[in-house]
């Protein structure tokens, strides 16, 4: 990709290569072929090969399906779980607001 939708600052670079790395290994432990895990996930084997490189261009269903066929889909529930900063940030903006007297019959 050359387009500027496909660039990626290096950090985010490389977290994709490590987390095409740990599926890798994920897969190795597991004594799975590259074959196995693309039939069973219902994908390519050169798209498993991008997911193990880190590719940013292959779609998040591809990765959830891989993890899906290796028995750590429930790991993606762990993104995002413990945001300390997004409650910081939620936090410093709570306006309580006053409720308005009930009205009297």
């Amino acid at each position: 990709m050359t387009d500027k939708k496909g660039r990626l600052i290096p950090s985010l670079k490389k977290i994709l290569e490590e987390l095409g790395e740990n599926i890798k290994l994920a897969r190795l432990r597991r004594k799975l072929s590259a074959e196995q895990v693309a039939e069973r996930a219902n994908i390519s084997r050169p798209t498993l090969l991008s997911i193990e490189k880190g590719t940013p261009g292959v779609a998040m269903g591809a990765y959830a399906r891989v993890l899906f066929v290796l028995g750590l889909e429930k790991d993606l529930l762990q993104l995002g779980i413990d945001d300390a900063l997004g409650r910081k940030l939620q936090d410093a903006e709570l306006v309580v607001k006053e409720r308005a007297p009930k009205k009297e019959k």
